[in-house]
């Protein structure tokens, strides 16, 4: 146990997260369908693979090993995440980095982090000892900050005509209450994959007893969440696909064009897997209160998301006030996380 670890490897899959994002506002002639697709299929299907086969032996043994039942709702919570990010990326389409990313993840983090001790049964320590309330302490911060950053992202909204916020590289489709909508529904949804990493801990035992290294042991279990993760996005793309008649953008493009879109989604497929292989291996070094994982997780992609959306000049004309709040939401969330970090080393000692 290392929860300071924990934190840098939170942090790291936290950036690879924020930045899944980015490379589609450089992709040409392809539908969102057909380059969310490609993402998919590196993302959650190729690269859990790859990674497995890097860190543990026989990783299809292990799952065949573990109870049918947490086989089953590790899938199913996949594919509710799978919905989750279906409907966070067309979040993100209309509401642009910075304010989609706040509003989704923080109903991402608010049901992501306190759900699963209480199924668990260990929410409990939360209120009776100094680390519980350290941590319960680091937990609302990240909820105070993620608040703070979201309300930075309604003043902007307020601030701003519609004409400026299209100015940003990554708003041309701005649409507010259709963006809140999906924001919503995709931040609720997200929250899944939390209670999948729980479901999956026979896998993750199984993994470590079959020896793999602990900082490795929940990658058998991105296996099966993964999987249900792409099964409904498949299926919601490849309406999509039909209603929209763009089968033809996997093979029709100049052919420059056509490889530079592959590559991109490929590059936004390894950051998406890569933010939960990071977040696997934080994990293991949080200790008792590993639930807390998720919101950390969930602050460094705020973070990450607001500087990404500061470099595609969302905020360009906010006044002062607006970049107030943004940093001061900022900085609650880095010392959020060291509070967090802290009541973790508490629990060990």
């Amino acid at each position: 146990m290392n929860p300071f670890l924990g934190i840098i490897l939170h942090a790291i899959g936290g950036f690879s997260s924020a930045s899944v994002y980015v490379p589609i506002y450089k992709v040409n002639r392809w539908a969102w369908e057909t380059f969310w697709t490609t993402l998919g299929f590196v993302a959650w299907i190729i690269m859990p693979q790859i990674g497995c086969w890097l860190t543990t032996t026989d990783p299809w043994a292990i799952i065949a090993a573990c109870p049918v039942k947490n086989i089953v709702w590790t899938y199913i919570f996949g594919v509710m995440w799978g919905l989750g990010g279906l409907t966070c990326g067309l979040g993100l389409r209309y509401l642009g980095m910075s304010l989609g990313q706040s509003l989704e993840l923080g109903f991402c983090a608010a049901f992501g982090t306190i759900i699963p001790p209480i199924f668990a049964g260990s929410a409990k320590a939360l209120f009776t000892t100094v680390s519980g309330l350290t941590v319960l302490g680091g937990i609302l911060l990240c909820l105070v900050g993620i608040a703070v950053t979201g309300y930075a992202g309604l003043l902007k909204e307020w601030l701003l005509t519609d004409e400026q916020k299209k100015q940003s590289v990554s708003q041309k489709e701005f649409a507010f209450w259709k963006g809140l909508f999906v924001a919503v529904i995709g931040g609720v949804m997200s929250a899944s994959m939390a209670y999948a990493f729980e479901a999956g801990k026979p896998i993750a035992e199984a993994a470590v007893a079959a020896g793999t290294r602990d900082i490795f042991k929940n990658n058998p279990v991105l296996i099966i969440a993964l999987a249900g993760g792409f099964t409904t996005n498949l299926i919601a793309t490849m309406i999509m696909h039909t209603k929209n008649k763009t089968f033809h953008n996997y093979v029709t493009a100049p052919g420059w064009s056509l490889l530079s879109n592959y590559l991109l989604a490929a590059l936004s497929g390894l950051l998406w897997y890569g933010q939960f292989f990071f977040y696997g291996m934080g994990t293991t070094k949080m200790g008792k209160y590993d639930f807390t994982s998720w919101s950390l997780h969930m602050s460094f992609i705020i973070i990450g998301s607001i500087f990404w959306g500061v470099y595609l000049k969302e905020w360009k004309l906010v006044n002062r006030l607006t970049w107030t709040m943004l940093w001061i939401g900022v900085l609650i969330l880095i010392f959020a996380t060291v509070v967090i970090g802290w009541g973790n080393h508490l629990a060990a000692a």
